[in-house]
């Protein structure tokens, strides 16, 4: 099921913090109080030193890898609801992801950039990030 570059359990967060200029993880200067004041000076001294910005990346980048033991959103491993109405109230759950993530599908078709973050079939069934 890839999608080349946008399949994202592979991309997630790394695809917006790889350019570090749009998430920095420290500051050495506060940013600016008025828009358009100011320079490339002191956008350079404000932003981390490369040894920091390298380690922030590298932290976004695993936690930004596909999990190995992937597990999509309604699918439950451990058969803990055996009584009718939980396993009732799961199904209509996931017939309402699955009908999520039709629309999404057919709404991609049309897109020259698809949007694939929020199909449940791409979202863990965890708190992973």
């Amino acid at each position: 099921m890839a999608r080349g570059v946008t399949l994202p359990s592979l991309v997630l967060q790394f695809d917006i913090y790889a350019w570090m200029p749009n998430g920095p993880s420290t500051m050495r200067k506060p940013p600016p109080t008025t828009k358009g004041t100011t320079t490339y000076q002191r956008i350079l001294e404000t932003l981390p030193v490369i040894n920091t910005t390298a380690t922030a990346m590298v932290a976004v980048s695993l936690l930004s890898k596909e999990p190995h033991d992937r597990n999509p959103l309604g699918k439950y491993r451990n058969n803990q609801f055996v009584e009718d109405v939980p396993k009732k109230c799961i199904e209509r759950f996931r017939e309402k992801l699955s009908e999520i993530s039709q629309q999404i599908k057919q709404r991609n078709k049309t897109k020259r950039l698809t949007y694939h973050y929020l199909d449940p079939e791409e979202i863990e069934c965890s708190v992973s990030i």
